[in-house]
């Protein structure tokens, strides 16, 4: 689990470059709780943007609706390209 990406996200005229690893979205995934949300995404996107970028994007993030936005896109982007298929049990019964 060393995979590295790096991920460009475009806010208005700004552009903003984050990397990311596996372990980055555990470490997020595993501090989200009901009552806790935006703490983590803020701390993800702040932990993982390029350093020369922080703290331009350290004052868009402000507002919380803006943090899990750009989250929410930013692990959209990561997340692997795969096709998932439930399937559906029979309702037929079988003996």
């Amino acid at each position: 689990m060393t995979e590295k990406r790096e991920i460009t996200l475009e806010v208005g005229d700004k552009e903003f470059t984050f990397s990311l690893t596996p372990q980055d979205v555990t470490k997020y995934f595993n501090a989200m709780t009901a009552n806790n949300k935006v703490s983590p995404s803020h701390n993800l996107l702040v932990n993982t943007v390029d350093q020369q970028e922080r703290a331009t994007l350290k004052s868009l993030l402000v507002n919380p609706v803006m943090v899990m936005q750009l989250a929410g896109a930013l692990l959209e982007e990561y997340a692997p390209d795969v096709e998932i298929i439930v399937k559906k049990p029979s309702n037929t019964l079988s003996d």
